[in-house]
């Protein structure tokens, strides 16, 4: 009998479980590498790793290998082998390669050299030369290239051996059905005499089930389904060495097979999804394969008690679950939430059962608080994840965060006092905590209801998994501490930022409310950018604006979204001119007036690169004047609309010359800014004429008098 060499690619993390399938199918020689198993066998055991494997990508039958250093090389390979042995002219073919070396370093390039040595072989036989199909070729041919050595493949599957042929509909980022079928088996959950059919639990659950394919995979297994059984499509149709009469008895014993189990399974399986478009897939599915009896889906919340409490009448139970953590969650925290609100329901305990959870990291695993019986690393579709393997037999005490204690007392005292504080000043927005505990380095911010978390980035010097464990230690903290509505906690990474990219957007949320601030109401974004729009620390600054506004002109530079042209405004200003390279922040600006009741048609709104308006405006003959002039640039800015890179350091005494020109005799000019270690040069300044007064520490408002230097203040005159 002919024998084959088979090599069966599989996902990272699955080999093991692939070894053991390969070798119960009978294959021989049966070797383990990186993302595969190879062995040999009969065309038969090509056959059936076809039908039968649940963990494999494909199949791929060796045709030729050999040495190869170039291009010319590789093509020799290619051509030297009798193609049109394999198959005929008028089928249509395709090449994949993977693998590089120092002379190969492109696969498409290297896929095209093979398909012109395969055409090259048909033309040396005098044959029409094949056409090459990019959608669904009839033979699919493939390319592995390690170290100096190519090996050539038949794949005889043809397409992903994870496509079943059951799937008509499919919910949202579906979990590929490999990936599926080795979370059943890590769950216990195989065809081998280790787990009988009686021994198998009463029910399988999947809370968060999606369109069903953890269901249908765990079915298929306890029905003896093989996992391709529904299949039409095979790369081995239009082979030339295809044997129909083998590969018909090897689908009409999978067939009695399947009958048999089905006939037996006395496993009922269940599942719970949000969406009603997705639950009507999942029961597409079903029905494609048969299944209507024993899986039945359902729409509810996965997060409801009402879930587990469906699930105790089951003498013995196992709960498969991949919950939405990507895409349908929207972000990380609802994620990171979802995980822990499904650990408090799991720790509640169901007699009799196991759950095996897949998640994105380890984060979400240790946000469910509950003892892993086992953990595996696997890998969906180039993503890794982990599965956690869960004993829900008894009640669980909910695991203690000693570490976390400090920061939630910290949290709570902070915001007793500041809450507080906040009523009694008549603002609805203040910082609660701003790396108070230097291990917790974030900042949080309250605004009317709402709260921002926000991490600053980590010294270079701190590994990577210890930031992202503090980072959830604090989301734990805040949720468990502060009386705050979890749908209204948004979080954000914030990093060094450089230019004007502090302003760009980073979301597409637009969650916006409106906020007070004394007399004045704002809009604030509290998704879309790092910034809200409103910068808390400024807040004495702004009122005294207002205080001295009256009946004065006032000049706004570097203005973000107006909020000291508000309180002039106010505050009785005559005329108020707003100044802005953005124009979306001079039109949030707008709607800050707007809101206010002040009205617009009185003021000036310019967008303009502040430095170069302030050059022009200073050298005109008679420059305009105004009574007070706010300035706060930023740090620095190399934003293309500029004329030139801004350093505040280095560039504020050309700005506040500037700005004396502008400033009226009597006049006062506010200058803030944000730069750490920032230092005024009064001498400079004196000699131009301007007197500096530093008001920094009475600009600092309690929620943010432990952060020393959050911003810099003075005040300028004339001499």
């Amino acid at each position: 009998m002919q024998q084959f060499e088979y090599f069966i690619p599989c996902g990272r993390g699955l080999e093991e479980l692939l070894l053991a399938e390969v070798t119960s199918l009978g294959g021989e020689q049966v070797k383990a590498t990186n993302s595969g198993v190879h062995c040999t066998g009969s065309l038969q055991l090509g056959y059936e790793l076809c039908l039968w494997s649940r963990l494999g990508s494909r199949v791929l039958m060796r045709l030729t290998a050999g040495e190869v250093h170039d291009r010319y090389g590789l093509e020799k390979v290619a051509a030297q082998f009798d193609w049109p042995e394999i198959f005929n002219e008028r089928n249509t073919f395709a090449v994949r390669f993977n693998g590089t070396s120092e002379t190969l370093k492109n696969t498409q390039f290297s896929a095209q050299v093979i398909k012109d040595g395969v055409v090259d072989s048909f033309r040396r036989r005098g044959l029409r030369r094949p056409d090459v199909a990019v959608q669904r070729p009839e033979i699919n041919i493939q390319g592995y290239l390690h170290k100096s050595e190519v090996t050539i493949y038949l794949d005889l599957a043809g397409s992903g051996l994870h496509e079943r042929g059951y799937r008509q509909a499919k919910g949202a980022a579906p979990i590929r059905e490999t990936l599926a079928a080795a979370l059943v088996q890590r769950a216990g959950l195989t065809e081998s005499a280790i787990l009988a059919p009686d021994q198998w639990p009463a029910l399988i659950a999947d809370p968060t089930c999606g369109s069903g394919t953890l269901l249908i995979e765990a079915a298929m297994v306890a029905t003896d389904r093989a996992p391709g059984l529904g299949r039409s499509d095979w790369g081995f149709n239009a082979w030339r060495g295809h044997k129909a009469q083998v590969w018909n008895d090897v689908k009409a014993a999978a067939q009695e097979r399947f009958e048999r189990g089905r006939a037996a399974c006395k496993t009922q399986f269940h599942g719970v999804e949000e969406d009603a478009q997705i639950v009507q897939a999942a029961q597409q599915n079903i029905h494609a394969l048969e299944f209507d009896d024993l899986i039945k889906i359902e729409q509810g919340n996965a997060t409801a008690d009402w879930v587990l409490k469906r699930y105790r009448h089951a003498s013995s139970g196992l709960m498969l679950a991949n919950p939405p953590y990507g895409e349908r969650l929207g972000n990380t925290f609802s994620a990171w939430r979802f995980y822990r609100d499904f650990g408090r329901q799991l720790r509640k305990g169901i007699p009799g059962w196991r759950a095996a959870i897949l998640a994105p990291d380890e984060a979400m695993i240790k946000a469910m608080r509950i003892r892993t019986e086992k953990k595996y690393k696997l890998n969906n579709g180039g993503i890794s994840v982990l599965l956690a393997i869960l004993q829900l037999n008894d009640e669980q005490e909910e695991f203690a965060r000693p570490e976390v204690e400090a920061l939630q007392n910290r949290l709570l005292k902070n915001w007793q006092a500041r809450e507080k504080w906040a009523a009694k000043e008549g603002v609805n927005c203040f910082r609660v905590y701003d790396a108070d505990i230097p291990e917790f380095n974030a900042a949080i911010d309250f605004y009317d209801g709402h709260l921002i978390i926000q991490e600053y980035a980590a010294p270079a010097n701190i590994p990577v998994q210890v930031t992202e464990k503090r980072w959830w230690q604090i989301i734990e903290a805040v949720l468990d501490s502060l009386p705050i509505d979890a749908d209204k906690i948004h979080t954000r990474q914030r990093q060094r930022q450089k230019g004007e990219s502090q302003y760009n957007r980073v979301a597409e949320e637009g969650v916006m409310i409106e906020v007070q601030e004394y007399n004045a109401k704002f809009l604030v974004n509290l998704t879309d950018y790092l910034d809200t729009g409103l910068f808390l620390d400024h807040r004495w600054v702004r009122k005294d604006i207002q205080k001295r506004a009256m009946g004065k002109r006032v000049l706004n530079l570097f203005a973000y979204t107006g909020s000291a042209s508000v309180h002039a405004g106010l505050g009785g200003a005559e005329q108020i001119t707003t100044v802005d390279l953005s124009k979306t922040y001079l039109n949030w600006a707008k709607d800050n007036f707007r809101l206010n009741h002040l009205t617009i048609n009185r003021h000036e709104f310019i967008q303009a690169d502040c430095v170069k308006w302030l050059e022009e405006q200073s050298t005109q003959a008679e420059p305009e004047q105004w009574d007070l002039i706010f300035i706060d640039p930023p740090t620095f800015s190399n934003s293309k609309r500029m004329s030139d890179v801004f350093d505040v350091q280095r560039d504020h005494v050309a700005i506040l010359r500037a700005a004396k020109s502008l400033l009226s005799k009597n006049g006062l000019l506010i200058f803030t800014t944000n730069k750490r270690g920032f230092k005024l040069a009064s001498e400079e300044l004196a000699a131009l004429g301007l007197v500096s007064e530093d008001h920094t520490r009475d600009s600092i408002p309690p929620d943010f008098a432990k952060q020393r230097a959050i911003h810099y203040c003075w005040y300028l005159r004339h001499a």
